[in-house]
């Protein structure tokens, strides 16, 4: 498919070319989240929701923006999404709701996917997020400040997320 070669080679370039100023803050200074993610199932939906309730209960302001693959089910039309049909042929991302997320400077950006996804890898190379936070991939370090080592469940995963980052100072 063309344009997914087209998104990696925009990727890398947005890699190169982003100029936002990377770090973390101290958690207990944070105000603004952003959660990134796939939709998989029901469970990780209700995984996400139950995250999103523990940063708003320490205060934090939490954006959403879930990747819609096809055939998948959008569990309550709850976050702003896009879909694969948003990238056009020469692998720019056409989507209102994503360009929007991707210009917000949060102080913590999480990725919550297990296995890599293009589309939220180029979001993650144009975004402005201060902090951004994934699971350890060793050939993904130059898109996140920090990074988790699970291997167990998306739960697990974000459970983990939230235990390291909580504890910066």
């Amino acid at each position: 498919m063309f344009k997914m070669n087209f998104l990696k080679m925009r990727t890398k370039t947005a890699l190169k070319n982003n100029k936002t100023e990377r770090g973390s803050k101290p958690y207990k200074q944070a105000s603004t989240v952003g959660i990134v993610f796939s939709v998989e199932d029901k469970q990780k939906h209700q995984d996400v929701k139950d995250f999103i309730h523990l940063l708003e209960k320490d205060g934090k302001k939490v954006t959403v923006l879930e990747y819609l693959p096809e055939k998948k089910e959008n569990y309550e039309f709850k976050f702003d999404f896009f879909t694969i049909q948003e990238l056009n042929f020469w692998g720019t991302l056409e989507s209102s709701v994503a360009n929007k997320f991707i210009d917000t400077a949060f102080d913590y950006l999480f990725y919550l996917d297990r296995e890599s996804n293009p589309l939220l890898l180029n979001l993650l190379a144009r975004c402005k997020a201060q902090c951004r936070i994934g699971r350890f991939n060793n050939s993904e370090r130059e898109y996140f400040e920090l990074m988790i080592e699970q291997k167990g469940t998306n739960k697990g995963l974000i459970e983990t997320m939230y235990s390291y980052t909580s504890q910066l100072r």
